[in-house]
């Protein structure tokens, strides 16, 4: 196996082009894990740790330009207030080690269903920035995602950021795993409130081949807020906008819970982050991370 070690992105992305079959690693969490076990013997590691634009993270067009290599860690710690939704995601990833290591771009590039990363990108809109020698294209997180473990990277592109706007409104993110550290969700369930549009975003993770969003919760929902008079969500709204939530999925049974658990499951997490986002923005805050 060789090792290629470029030091700017230019050299990776010639790497890349060169050697498409090569595997990009930064944190590692999950390519070492297939490597120990031997699920996955690539010709090639593409080692992305020495390309500085990859771990920074700064504004664009009043976005937020997060490199695809900036660890959970520091999501948590320098932008909780920015992306209050991705922050909680990263809050609830593996262990501190695992924290330190990992990154959006790396979920991204696996592509698991369970990714914790991915509902949170789909609630707030985000874009995901895939580099090749051939130039720079950006795909909606919505449209990201092919199939089970599969996306649409070609084979000699790399993901080298994330754009998400600021968090306008309240945030949210839940899971449900069979202990609150070290576990792959069950089930997760990301909400982001979008008051100048007047409309809620919602990202559903380990319930269907990909991660997807909620459309048709999002439309009723939106519907049903009064945006400029807020006041409190009646219960039977918020119990149609969790069924809407649960039929938006398609689960199956595993060793971790049924479908049926699944989709009871994640009509209860819409229903609470709902409430939870929704009462923070009557009282006229933002949740943070």
């Amino acid at each position: 196996m060789d090792f290629i070690r470029p030091g700017t992105l230019a050299e990776a992305l010639e790497a890349k082009a060169a050697h498409p079959d090569a595997v990009p690693i930064a944190g590692g969490t999950d390519v070492m894990v297939e490597l120990n076990f031997d699920h996955r013997r690539p010709s090639a590691l593409l080692d992305l740790n020495r390309i500085a634009e990859l771990h920074e993270h700064g504004r664009e067009n009043g976005r937020i330009r997060l490199g695809a290599a900036v660890p959970y860690a520091r999501i948590i710690a320098e932008l909780g207030t920015d992306l209050p939704g991705l922050a909680m995601a990263a809050r609830t990833v593996g262990s501190p080690q695992i924290r330190n290591r990992g990154s959006v771009g790396g979920n991204l590039g696996a592509a698991s269903p369970a990714g914790d990363s991915h509902p949170a990108l789909l609630a707030a809109g985000a874009d995901v920035e895939i580099a090749s020698v051939r130039g720079t294209r950006f795909v909606a997180a919505q449209d990201f995602y092919t199939g089970v473990k599969r996306n649409v990277l070609e084979p000699d592109e790399l993901i080298t950021a994330v754009h998400l706007a600021p968090a306008a409104g309240p945030q949210q993110f839940s899971k449900i795993g069979t202990r609150n550290a070290m576990v792959i969700a069950v089930c997760a369930f990301g909400l982001a409130l979008h008051p100048a549009e007047r409309r809620v975003g919602t990202g559903l993770g380990s319930a269907a081949p990909t991660p997807r969003r909620a459309t048709a919760a999002e439309e009723f929902i939106a519907g049903e807020l009064n945006w400029d008079s807020p006041r409190a969500i009646a219960d039977s709204v918020l119990r149609r906008f969790g069924a809407l939530v649960a039929e938006a999925a398609s689960p199956i049974d595993d060793v971790r819970g049924t479908a049926a658990y699944r989709g009871h499951a994640l009509s209860v997490l819409a229903r609470r982050t709902l409430g939870w986002a929704w009462s923070d923005y009557v009282n006229g805050g933002r949740a943070c991370a």
